[in-house]
Formats: structure tokens, sequence, C-alpha cells
């Protein structure tokens, strides 16, 4: 061990320890806890064929994403591409190697390379492609992938508070991936907004011990950014004259039982948050680290590092709790969530769900939607019935790369409500106000039975 891990700057922090082709595993979810400083230094020091490993690769000119912007880079091992538009250009151009990993395996797989375990098992995208070519074995009747660990040449992660001996203090959401990142690296640079002395951290708060960290800077001129996701108004449907996101959020809002834990997915999913019904109580769990979520912020409330990369803007109630990424998908494989609200590309008839990519097109990966189809207790879409070219999207069986087989129970559309009774395939339980079963039939590619 180094007796001074303390560096005055970034660039001297990775003195000697760059060269090209090495691999570097990146904290930070989004762009909520990322290291700036060690990421504007890499980028300076020209290092070349990168492998980066990480939940993702920041935005376009911003994060991880910058060393896609001069080539630095020949792989990423990431869980979503997100709204990197140079990211997924490079992918579909062949310009880069892509290895994209469910989010909570990415999270265990770093947990596991720092902990000196060489592989585990899941359920996590059993019977898609991300598990094509990996060993398989059966316990208790169903269906596990092997997974194998990650080690990297170098981790760097950001954190709150640190002192000279490595010690590491998260803070919030800003926590994410970067404790398992910090274990993983065979050498660890951290950079912490307060740099303090041994002794002035309590302990029992310590998230990473020192023992991880080979050297540590205080960062500086933080921009701490806020990635928005842009939601789309679509067009209105007749009754109530309501957008079609509105329908289905407050149509899902419904399915909600007091006492749930529920995870609600970007986009549409997010909205059912803004109706749930009053004299119920539910807790929204957050994959990045996040459960308690109160549904009604107000400006004044909004915390920088509380925000969920690619959500909306969220705040803590009382009882709220944050914890690592690794921690939040335990959570959801293990069953301790009770219902996960997703989009949707396809869904087939039997209740497998595409919502991940479209191949030779859009690229955005699977994100946590894999753990959670293959981990929580029920799984509902929300999703228009039709493309916007007018083909059927609920079907016999889906055309894309599936998320997860037979894993949907609820379907719900702009037009009306499906059931899936595992081995009977589709049963339609409702048609919203306006809506005929005829122009249901039109617009679904797949027989079902109607119980109205």
């Amino acid at each position: 061990m180094a007796l001074n891990k303390v560096f005055p700057d970034a660039k001297s922090a990775l003195a000697g320890l760059l060269h090209d082709d090495m691999s570097i595993a990146a904290g930070g979810f989004g762009l909520c806890g990322i290291p700036e400083n060690l990421i504007e230094a890499l980028v300076d020091s020209g290092a070349k064929g990168l492998t980066i490993v990480g939940n993702n690769a920041g935005v376009d000119d911003f994060g991880m994403g910058l060393l896609l912007k001069t080539h630095q880079v020949k792989k990423v091992i990431a869980s979503y591409v997100g709204e990197n538009k140079e990211f997924e250009r490079q992918v579909l151009a062949h310009e880069l190697e892509l290895e994209l990993t469910p989010q909570g395996t990415l999270a265990e797989k770093l947990r596991a390379g720092g902990a000196g375990i060489p592989g585990f098992y899941t359920r996590t995208a059993v019977g898609t492609l991300l598990a094509e070519g990996k060993p398989t074995r059966e316990f208790k009747g169903r269906e596990y992938v092997l997974e194998e660990a990650i080690q990297t040449d170098l981790s760097i992660v950001k954190a709150w508070k640190g002192d000279t001996l490595g010690n590491l203090v998260f803070r919030k959401t800003a926590r994410n991936f970067n404790p398992m990142v910090a274990t993983c690296g065979r050498i660890t640079v951290a950079e912490v907004e307060e740099l303090v002395q041994p002794g002035e951290l309590d302990p029992d708060s310590v998230h990473t011990p020192g023992i991880y960290v080979d050297r540590i800077i205080q960062g500086k001129n933080y921009q701490k950014r806020i990635e928005f996701r842009t939601l789309t108004g679509g067009h209105h449907v007749d009754h109530h004259h309501l957008s079609v996101r509105e329908v289905l959020a407050m149509r899902a809002a419904k399915e909600l039982k007091d006492g749930f834990y529920v995870n609600l997915g970007i986009g549409i999913p997010t909205l059912v948050a803004n109706y749930i019904p009053e004299d119920i109580h539910v807790t929204l769990q957050s994959e990045n680290g996040l459960m308690g979520i109160g549904p009604f912020p107000t400006e004044d409330t909004v915390d920088a590092d509380l925000i969920n990369a690619g959500k909306q803007t969220i705040t803590t109630l009382p009882g709220s709790s944050t914890f690592s990424s690794a921690d939040s998908f335990a959570m959801i494989r293990g069953g301790h969530v009770d219902l996960s609200i997703l989009g949707g590309l396809e869904v087939a008839e039997n209740g497998d769900l595409a919502n991940w990519m479209v191949p030779g097109k859009m690229v955005k990966g699977p994100g946590g939607a894999m753990d959670l189809v293959s981990g929580v207790g029920r799984v509902i879409v929300l999703m228009e019935h039709a493309s916007k070219h007018g083909e059927p999207k609920i079907l016999k069986s889906c055309s894309l790369p599936i998320t997860g087989r037979a894993v949907v129970n609820t379907i719900i559309t702009e037009l009306c409500v499906f059931q899936v009774e595992p081995g009977a395939g589709l049963v339609l339980t409702e048609l919203h106000e306006g809506v005929t079963l005829e122009q249901v039939r039109a617009k679904t590619g797949c027989d079902f039975r109607v119980a109205l």
C-alpha cells in the first residue's frame, strides 16, 4: 500500500497507469456520480484502443462520451446506450464493438470481480440474444445462465467525501455503480468533492473502505449535469381529450395495490406516479439506487444527486433509502419488488416482450428491463396498440429480439386491456370508452379470447 495516496490533480493521479489497449471501469449512472476530472484527464492522455466498462457511456459531449468522440475506445461493455447518438452511430457503423449486458448483471459482474468470484448464475436474460452461447443450468426447475465476473486494469470513481487513506462516502443516488467499480480494478483512482483527514469520517458512514483505493484527488469545477428524457406529446384520443400517454398511465395506476413495491420504467410508465390513488400507499423503487419516491415534487425540492438519469424529476419522502446498483438489483432479482410497469416495442400472445433494440436501426440496450421481467412478481406493459405506420405491436410472436420469454402478465394500450393467461394466450378484459371490438381485432396481430 502506498504511504501517500493523495495526488494534486487528475493528470498526476493517472500518471504511469495509462497505456493503449487497456480496460477501464468507470462509476456513474447516466451523468450522475461520474468522475468528471479523471475522465477529462483520460481524454487528454490520448490513450487509444480502450475497453471501457460502465452502465452507459455518457452523452455526446460529456462524461465517457468524450472518449467516443475522440475515437479512443475500441470496445464498450455497458447496459444502456442511452441518448448518446455518436455511441449509437459508431455501433451501427461497426466502428465500435459493443457488449451489451443487463444492468443488474453488469453490477453483479463488477461486484464479483472485486470479490474474487469468477462467475455466477442468474435468471436474467435467459432465452434472449444476450444469453446465446453461454452455459446454462437448471436450479429447482428454472433455467439460469452463467455470467463471468469483470476485472479491469483500472477503475475510476467519484465520491462525495473521502479521506487521505482512501475511505469513500457517496451521496445519495450518486453511489450507483461506484462501489462495485471501486473494487473491480487492479488499480483504483478516486476523485472526491471533499478531501478530509483520517478520523473525520464516521466509520459507520464509509461506503467503500480505503483498502480498495490506491490514489485519490480532490476534484474541482464539477458540472453535475442532469440528463433529461424528452417525452413527445403523442396523438390524442377522443375520450376525455387525454393524450395516449395519459390514458395509459391512468389505467395502469389502477393496478397498484396498497403496500406494493413498484418499479416504473422510463417513458410512459414514469407518468403512472402522477395518478397513484390517494387511498393507497405504494413505495417506488428505482434501479439507480433509490426507494421511497414522492410522486409530486416541487421545484424547490429538486436535488441533482437524486435525479434518475433519463427519468422525470423526483424527490424523496420520509422513510426513503438510497443504495448501490448491486443492492438495487438484488432486490429485483430476489423477488422483493411486487410490480414492474414497462414500455414495449412488441408483445407476443404468450407474453414474450421485446423492448430493447431494433436490429440495424436502434440500439439502446436492455438497461434494467431484463432483470425486472425475470425477477419481479408481476409485469405490466404500457404501449400504443400499433406502430406509427399502423402495424400491430401485439403479435403471435415477436419479430424483434426479446427482453424476456413469457414474462408479461397484462398489456394496456389506448384501445383496451389484455391479460396473458399462461398456456392459453391473450384474453381481452376491457375496452376503453368509445372503442369497439372490431377496432381492436383490426389492429391486433394475433387471435385472442374475449371476456369483457
